[in-house]
C-alpha cells in the first residue's frame, strides 16, 4: 500500500499552494467547443450545404442517408448535429432549430439517446456494425426519429461497409444515417451511391479573420487585426485550426496580442524579415538572403517556417506574374515589398522553378535531422538561380534566327531556309542538280546511262516524313569537297537530311526489271546504279582511288553507313562500277547497306565523287576453306562455350554495338552465344541506275536472309548505366 506524499508547501509563505484545477472555472471548454455553430446560418463558409439542409427539412424532402466530406475543422460533425436538432426540434422555423426546447438542448449537450455518434476509427469491424443492425430496428425513445452520426466512415473495414450495406439502402422510416469523413475515396461506390453527397469547402482566409473578431470581442480580449490575419492564413481553411491556435495565444499573452506573439507561437519569422530574404533572393544576393534566414532563426522561428513564409510571398509573386490582380493575394503588406512588381520582374518560369526548389526543401526537412542547413542551402540555390525567362526567351531566338536566316550565294557558305511553319514540320529529299553540258561532256562517257543520269537529276523532289534537325550525324562533307557550282542555293536547304535519316518507307521502291546475275555460291553481291550529281557530295576533281572513294561517299552518308563501310576489306575500280568486298562475318554490315534507302545515297554519293554514273557493287567474300571445315566439324562434336568476358570483349568491339552503347549511354550485361552456324549468303542482287528507270530484283526473300543473318550474331542484353 502506497503512502500519501506531503505536499509541496510554498517557500514564500508557508502554505501548501491551492490546488490548481480548483483555479480553473468548472467543466471549463475551449474556444472550438463553445463557439461551436448552433444553426445552420453559422456556419462559416458552408452556405451551400445550410441551404441543402434547411430546404429539404422544410419541404419534407428528408432522406435516410447523407454523406458529409471535406478537410479537417470546416464544420463536417457541426453540421450533422444541427440537423439532428432540426429533426427533433418542436419549435423549428425554416428549417432552423430553436436551440431552446428539451430536445435542442439535450443534442446539443450530447445526452438525448435517440442521436447516436459512433466513432467509426475505433468501432470500425463487422461487430460493431452488427450491433449497430440490431440498434436500429428499436424506436426511438422521445424523439420522432432515430439519427447515427457515424465520423471518419472511411475507417470501417471492407466486411463492415458490406454489412451496412442493406441497413443504409433501406433502413426503417424512424432512422437517418449522416456519415462524415474527410477521405471520401476511400469509400466502397456502394456506399457512395446510397448516400446524399456535401462536399463542405475550406473556409477563406476573411471569413476565419472575421469569425476569429467576433470570438475575441466575446471573450473580452485584446488582439489587432494584422495578429488575427496571420492567424487565419496560418489555419489553411480550417476554422477549427484557427480557434485552437487562438486559445493557446489567449491562455499564453499577458497583454495585448501582436504579430510577434504569433510569430513565436506558430515559429514563424517576422514579416519585414521575410520580405528582406525574398527581396535578396529576387535581387540574387546569396549573403543578404543567408544572413536574413540566420536572423529569423535566431529570433525563435522554424526553418521550414520560414521556408513556407518565402513559399507564400512568391506564391503572390507567381499569380501576379501570369496577370492576375490583388483580389488573389494572400500575403499582407507587412512584407514590405511589392509582391506584382517581384512577378513581373522575375518571370513565371523562374518562378515556378524556385517554388519546386522550396517545396522540394520541405519535403526533405520532414524527415532530416538537419533542417537548418536544408533550409540554407535552398536560399542559396534561390539566389543562384538564372533567370529561367531570358534563357528561354535566347534560345527561341538562337533558333528562330537559325531557321530564319535567308539563302546565302552559293559559294559563300551554307544556306539557311525561311523559317517557315511548313519549313519546321516537313522535309523533302532533295534533287540531283544538273551540272552544266561542258561539264558533263568532260566526265561522263556519252552512252544511255548518262542520259538516264540526267532525267534522275531533273526528276521532281521526293518528299519524306519529317526529319528533325537532330537526327543530322555529327560527321559533315568538308567545306573543301563541295564545289560553289555543284549545289544550287535553292536546292539545298539548311538543314539538310543526310540520305541515312530518310525512313525506308519515304523511298518508293523501284520496280525490278533486270535479271539477276550468276554469281559464285555463298556469295552476295549488291547492285545499285546511281544518276549522275548529288546535292549532299560533290567532288572538285574525280578521286582516283576506289578506297578513299568509298570512304568519302560513306562519310556523305553517315550514322551507321560509316562504321560498317569501314569493314570493308578491299574496294577496286570496275569500269562503270566499283566493288567492295566485305568479309564474311560482316553480314549484318551487308544487311544494313543493301538497304535501299543507304544503297540509294552511297550511289550518288560516289557519283559525286567520281564525277560520273558509277554502279555499285557490294560483295561479301565467301568463308575461307578452314572456317568451312570447322563449320562442318562443329556439327559432328559440339564446340567449347566461349567464356563471358571473351563474348563481351567481341561485343564491345561490333560497331552497332559501340554505336548503341554511345547513343543510348546503355552498358552491356550479358551477352548469349550464337544459336547456330552461320548460313550461306543468299544469291547476289541487281539493279541497274534509278534514272533508267531499272529497280532492284531480288533472288532470295530479303527477309529470310536478314533473320539468318540475325541468328547467327551474339545477342547481348544492355542496360543503361542511370
Amino acid at each position: 500500500m502506497s503512502q500519501k506524499q506531503p505536499a509541496a508547501v510554498d517557500e514564500a509563505t508557508g502554505h501548501a499552494p491551492a490546488d490548481p484545477a480548483a483555479a480553473q472555472p468548472a467543466g471549463y471548454q475551449v474556444v472550438a467547443r463553445r463557439y461551436r455553430p448552433q444553426r445552420f446560418d453559422e456556419l462559416v463558409g458552408q452556405e451551400h450545404v445550410a441551404r441543402g439542409l434547411a430546404g429539404a427539412i422544410e419541404s419534407g424532402r428528408i432522406g435516410h442517408a447523407y454523406l458529409f466530406t471535406g478537410a479537417r475543422g470546416v464544420g463536417k460533425t457541426s453540421a450533422a448535429r444541427i440537423y439532428a436538432k432540426a429533426l427533433e426540434c418542436t419549435a423549428r422555423r425554416a428549417g432552423e432549430p430553436c436551440n431552446a426546447c428539451e430536445k435542442c438542448l439535450a443534442i446539443a449537450a450530447g445526452q438525448d439517446v435517440d442521436v447516436v455518434e459512433v466513432d467509426a476509427a475505433s468501432n470500425r469491424g463487422i461487430d460493431e456494425i452488427r450491433q449497430l443492425r440490431q440498434n436500429v430496428a428499436v424506436r426511438p425513445a422521445r424523439g420522432r426519429y432515430k439519427i447515427y452520426i457515424i465520423d471518419e466512415v472511411h475507417m470501417l473495414t471492407r466486411e463492415a461497409f458490406n454489412a451496412l450495406l442493406k441497413t443504409l439502402e433501406e433502413p426503417p422510416a424512424h432512422v437517418k444515417f449522416v456519415l462524415c469523413t474527410t477521405e471520401p475515396e476511400k469509400l466502397p461506390i456502394t456506399i457512395l451511391s446510397r448516400c446524399q453527397r456535401f462536399d463542405f469547402q475550406t473556409v477563406d482566409a476573411p471569413a476565419i479573420a472575421r469569425r476569429l473578431e467576433q470570438i475575441v470581442a466575446a471573450e473580452g480580449a485584446k488582439v489587432t487585426p494584422e495578429a488575427l490575419a496571420l492567424i487565419a492564413r496560418r489555419a489553411a481553411g480550417s476554422m477549427r485550426d484557427s480557434q485552437s491556435l487562438l486559445e493557446q495565444l489567449l491562455g499564453s499573452a499577458d497583454g495585448p496580442i501582436g504579430v510577434d506573439e504569433v510569430h513565436a507561437v506558430i515559429g514563424t519569422g517576422r514579416e519585414e524579415i521575410v520580405g528582406r530574404l525574398v527581396a535578396a533572393v529576387v535581387a540574387r544576393d546569396a549573403r543578404v538572403a543567408l544572413e536574413c534566414l540566420d536572423q529569423a532563426l535566431a529570433g525563435g522561428a522554424d526553418p521550414g517556417g520560414v521556408l513556407e513564409q518565402v513559399l507564400a510571398a512568391l506564391r503572390d509573386a507567381l499569380v501576379a506574374s501570369v496577370g492576375c490582380g490583388p483580389e488573389t493575394m494572400q500575403q499582407g503588406p507587412g512584407l514590405g515589398i511589392d509582391l506584382a512588381a517581384v512577378g513581373r520582374s522575375t518571370g513565371t518560369v523562374t518562378l515556378l522553378a524556385m517554388l519546386q526548389i522550396i517545396d522540394h526543401a520541405l519535403g526533405r526537412m520532414r524527415s532530416s535531422g538537419h533542417a537548418r542547413v536544408l533550409a540554407e542551402v535552398a536560399v542559396v540555390r534561390l539566389a543562384t538561380l538564372e533567370d529561367l525567362d531570358d534563357l528561354a526567351a535566347a534560345v527561341e531566338r538562337i533558333a528562330g534566327g537559325t531557321a530564319g536566316a535567308g539563302g546565302n550565294a552559293a559559294g559563300s557558305g551554307p544556306a539557311a531556309a525561311p523559317d517557315t511553319g511548313a519549313q519546321k514540320k516537313t522535309s523533302f529529299v532533295t534533287p540531283a542538280p544538273v551540272r552544266p553540258a561542258a561539264d558533263r561532256s568532260d566526265t561522263a562517257p556519252d552512252d544511255a546511262a548518262s542520259e538516264d543520269a540526267v532525267d534522275a537529276a531533273t526528276a521532281p523532289a521526293v518528299p519524306s516524313r519529317a526529319v528533325p534537325s537532330r537526327a543530322v550525324p555529327s560527321r559533315a562533307v568538308p567545306a573543301h569537297a563541295v564545289p560553289a557550282h555543284a549545289v544550287p542555293a535553292h536546292a539545298v536547304p539548311a538543314h539538310a537530311v543526310p540520305a541515312h535519316a530518310v525512313p525506308a518507307h519515304a523511298v518508293p521502291p523501284v520496280a525490278a526489271a533486270a535479271a539477276p546475275v550468276a554469281l559464285p555460291p555463298a556469295t552476295v553481291t549488291a547492285v545499285a546504279a546511281a544518276g549522275q550529281g548529288s546535292a549532299a557530295v560533290a567532288a572538285t576533281a574525280p578521286v582516283t582511288d576506289a578506297a578513299e572513294a568509298w570512304r568519302i561517299a560513306s562519310e556523305a552518308v553517315g550514322g551507321l553507313a560509316v562504321d560498317f563501310a569501314q569493314l570493308a576489306s578491299n574496294a577496286a575500280w570496275r569500269d562503270d562500277a566499283i566493288e567492295v568486298v566485305l568479309p564474311a562475318s560482316a553480314t549484318s554490315a551487308a544487311t544494313f547497306l543493301r538497304r535501299p534507302e543507304i544503297t540509294a545515297g552511297l550511289a550518288r554519293a560516289l557519283a559525286d565523287v567520281a564525277g560520273r554514273a558509277v554502279r555499285l557493287m557490294l560483295v561479301v567474300a565467301p568463308p575461307a576453306a578452314g572456317a568451312a571445315a570447322k563449320a562442318a566439324a562443329a556439327g559432328e562434336r559440339p564446340r567449347p562455350a566461349a567464356s563471358q568476358a571473351a563474348l563481351v570483349r567481341d561485343a564491345v568491339e561490333h560497331p552497332l554495338v559501340s554505336h548503341a552503347r554511345a547513343v543510348f549511354d546503355a552498358a552491356i550485361r550479358k551477352v548469349e552465344p550464337s544459336r547456330g552456324p552461320r548460313q550461306p549468303a543468299a544469291a547476289p542482287v541487281a539493279a541497274p541506275a534509278p534514272g533508267g528507270g531499272a529497280g532492284v530484283a531480288a533472288v532470295e526473300d530479303e527477309l529470310d536472309h536478314s533473320a539468318d543473318a540475325a541468328a547467327a550474331e551474339p545477342r547481348f542484353d544492355g542496360g543503361t548505366d542511370g
